[in-house]
């Protein structure tokens, strides 16, 4: 009955002890847990000046997502060997339970084969080095078509910051191809010739201060300072140019073909009026690498 005037058996009370003891540990277990992801976290964040082996490897987008897998795998394991741990002291066998669990893992496998799908190619992304966190990318599936960053690898999504700083949740099955850029965009290459008998520096500095602007007013599309080189001469020393490289986001070359040159041919024909459109020629070298996954 468990009560005698009131009173518990002693067995009974130390069961409901080891009872309390057991969910005690998994607690403090996932406490631990947690202490060491925040230290992993923290050692993410001091990455940028790294000292010593351990900082190094925190550098690698990678080493945050597969300590996030660790985590998420570590707390699920000791919460499953705390309730099969209960279940033993109310007289249930640790063994059936972990014989049914399995049972029950493999029902849900046979009856959830997409889930089983998403946690291969999740591990495939993971592992292959097919992208990292952080990456810009594009991820082609069988329906659509996604560019952007990166944000972060599951089991079951990899979810994708997009242009419109939009999050996209991709189950991984519906992952085909990955195309990374490995410089974290597209470069774009403008050459804007120079007028012939035009002073060089002033034109050089025309492209420069258009090109800098730019930047400022179109950020987002615009990823870091655009580079303006030195005079050049053309193969065969037709004509002269200076060479404005930017790194923009990809799929947004519009912005350089339309907006960048109509600023250039204008401020030019200041110097030369029969300056043109064709004279700004725009290039570009997207510098990806593709992986199939399937």
């Amino acid at each position: 009955m468990g009560r005698i005037y009131g009173h518990f058996y002693p067995h009974d009370t130390s069961a409901g002890m080891r009872v309390l003891l057991i969910v005690l540990l998994a607690v403090l277990a996932n406490l631990a847990v947690k202490v060491i992801h925040r230290v992993s976290d923290w050692i993410l964040r001091r990455s940028h000046a790294p000292k010593g082996a351990l900082a190094a490897m925190a550098g690698k987008p990678k080493f945050e997502t597969v300590t996030r897998l660790v985590v998420s795998t570590v707390t699920v394991v000791i919460y499953f060997m705390a309730i099969g741990m209960i279940l033993e002291e109310f007289g249930f066998s640790l063994t059936a339970y972990l014989a049914s669990a399995s049972v029950l893992g493999l029902a849900i496998s046979f009856g959830s084969q997409g889930l089983v799908q998403d946690i291969v190619i999740g591990l495939t992304l993971i592992f292959w080095d097919a992208m990292d966190v952080n990456d810009m990318v594009e991820v082609v599936g069988p329906s659509s078509t996604v560019v952007g960053r990166v944000e972060e690898i599951g089991m079951r999504f990899t979810k994708i910051v997009n242009f419109y700083n939009q999050r996209v949740y991709i189950p991984n099955r519906g992952i085909g191809n990955v195309s990374r850029f490995p410089h974290g965009g597209v470069d774009a290459y403008a050459d804007p010739q120079i007028p012939i008998g035009a002073d060089q520096q002033k034109a050089v500095q025309i492209v420069e201060t258009i090109a800098v602007g730019m930047w400022a007013q179109f950020g987002a599309i615009i990823l870091s300072e655009p580079i303006v080189g030195k005079v050049e001469t053309a193969p065969g020393g037709a004509w002269q140019f200076v060479r404005a490289h930017f790194k923009i986001w990809p799929s947004q070359g519009s912005l350089i073909e339309t907006t960048f040159r109509q600023e250039v041919v204008k401020a030019m024909r200041a110097l030369d009026p029969a300056y043109a459109d064709w004279q700004v020629p725009v290039t570009y070298r997207a510098g990806t690498v593709t992986k199939n996954l399937k």
